[in-house]
């Protein structure tokens, strides 16, 4: 009896079917307006924007002909000690005495450059062979830098010549003066040995450091040039620091490689 009284009750109960039917409130209609909206505007961005990605790298600056390692031809003691570091010298010029059994024996420089390190002094005993000096090649004191910069060999293929370089120089703080500017001039193709980054660059220090990761590729930077700051370079600020730059500095760069449209890493 309880089932059929319920049946009834339901019979006699009206369906209703002239109310309007609510299939969403208008909350969930904005949310879902809003939604259309921003996923029409990411597919748009996704075909026509674009993303520039950075590759770190580190670097040191130089006058781009590399440097050499001058060694002694003779063994005996250093008496006297001609040229300083930083000077500029012709080729052939005296750089060191060294007092042998059979007299005094002039070291002199194989080619012109700037003399960058040395490592005799006077009262030190050499053999021959040993290395005496590090001097990079260059002609004149006004002579435009570079930065070589030494990038993973997995990674140079992604560097175009012609990017756009932002080099950070340790010795200028980059909140008052900011970053060198700079373009890539010229990517390497062959791998690096830590040997032959020391050759270039005259420095077995530097040699270990660049190439600890793996052999890298070196990328040649040409630098900004700009009349109006007193480096002679151009910075991301107007003026950039008061002073000039040191060759063999080295540097961290960040370049900036083609960009891409977002929609290009969805496909094949």
């Amino acid at each position: 009896m309880q089932f059929r009284q319920k049946a009834l009750s339901k019979l006699q109960s009206p369906e209703e079917i002239d109310l309007p039917v609510r299939f969403a409130r208008p909350q969930g209609l904005l949310v879902l307006a809003v939604t259309v909206v921003a996923m029409a505007a990411a597919t748009v961005w996704a075909v026509t924007g674009s993303v520039s990605a950075t590759l770190t790298a580190p670097g040191v600056l130089s006058h781009g002909k590399g440097s050499y390692v001058l060694q002694s031809p003779v063994a005996g003691q250093v008496t006297a000690v001609l040229a300083d570091e930083g000077d500029h010298l012709p080729a052939g010029a005296p750089l060191l005495n060294v007092r042998t059994s059979e007299g005094t024996s002039v070291v002199r420089t194989i080619e012109a450059g700037r003399v960058t390190t040395l490592v005799a002094a006077i009262g030190s005993v050499v053999t021959t062979g040993s290395d005496v000096a590090s001097v990079e090649r260059v002609g004149t004191e006004d002579a435009p830098l570079t930065a070589t910069l030494y990038v993973p060999a997995d990674r140079g293929a992604s560097v175009p010549v012609g990017a756009s370089v932002d080099l950070t120089v340790p010795s200028v703080p980059s909140q008052t003066y900011g970053v060198l500017r700079g373009r890539v001039k010229a990517v390497g193709r062959t791998a690096q040995t830590r040997q032959r980054i020391t050759a270039f660059l005259g420095n077995s220090q530097l040699g270990e450091q660049f190439s600890r990761a793996g052999q890298p590729v070196a990328v040649v930077v040409e630098l900004e040039r700009s009349p109006a700051t007193r480096t002679g370079y151009a910075w991301s600020t107007s003026e950039g620091p008061g002073y000039a730059l040191d060759s063999m500095t080295v540097v961290s760069a960040s370049v900036h490689l083609a960009s891409e449209h977002p929609a290009d890493w969805l496909l094949p």
